[in-house]
């Protein structure tokens, strides 16, 4: 390996779109709960399927769902589920949608109890503090930890779907509550 190779964590491949979310976000400290609010729809809506899929439809979910304003989404009609219905854009699954707008409420109420969504996912955290994790394989990277299982549970009981621990897991690593870059990862 030279020493201006570039070296990813294998599950991105060589996809540019999956490329770029490896580079320029995932593992990456989200503080702004508009995003954090964006990852936990997209990461919802991904249950079930392949996350390059999601990715792959980022921009319809962006149009269909009011750019990911949490505030609209929560006012969201029986129309407007119509309407995503018919969205080629998104995962036309009625059971997401309606968890859409559902997470949308739970997730202002959340906010108002912890002053924001990040104090409350960070509440959770040693010293409120990412964890970052010394990961040699893609092998070696959990699927859930005793702290997803924690959290999972606890957005359960608020109300939140489509969230189960291997969900939150993935949403930790995407929002970089946890960095599983792997340690010969250049993006590390």
């Amino acid at each position: 390996m030279s020493k201006n190779e570039i070296v990813r964590c294998g599950w991105c491949g060589t996809d540019e779109l999956y490329q770029s979310y490896h580079d320029n976000e995932w593992g990456k400290p989200v503080t702004d709960d508009n995003i954090l609010f964006e990852f936990l729809i997209l990461e919802s809506a991904q249950a079930g399927l392949s996350w390059i899929t999601i990715l792959r439809k980022r921009e319809g979910y962006r149009k269909a769902f009011s750019d990911f304003n949490y505030k609209k989404i929560a006012k969201y009609t029986d129309q407007d589920i119509e309407r995503l219905l018919e969205e080629p854009g998104i995962i036309r699954n009625k059971l997401k949608i309606t968890s859409t707008i559902n997470n949308a409420q739970k997730f202002m109420e959340i906010q108002k109890e912890f002053g924001s969504f990040y104090n409350y996912l960070y509440s959770f955290l040693p010293q409120q503090k990412p964890i970052i994790n010394t990961v040699p394989a893609l092998d070696a990277v959990p699927a859930t930890t005793e702290l997803s299982d924690r959290i999972s549970k606890d957005l359960k009981k608020r109300g939140i779907k489509f969230f189960g621990s291997t969900t939150c897991y993935a949403y930790m690593q995407a929002v970089g509550m946890v960095n599983d870059h792997l340690i010969n990862c250049s993006f590390r």
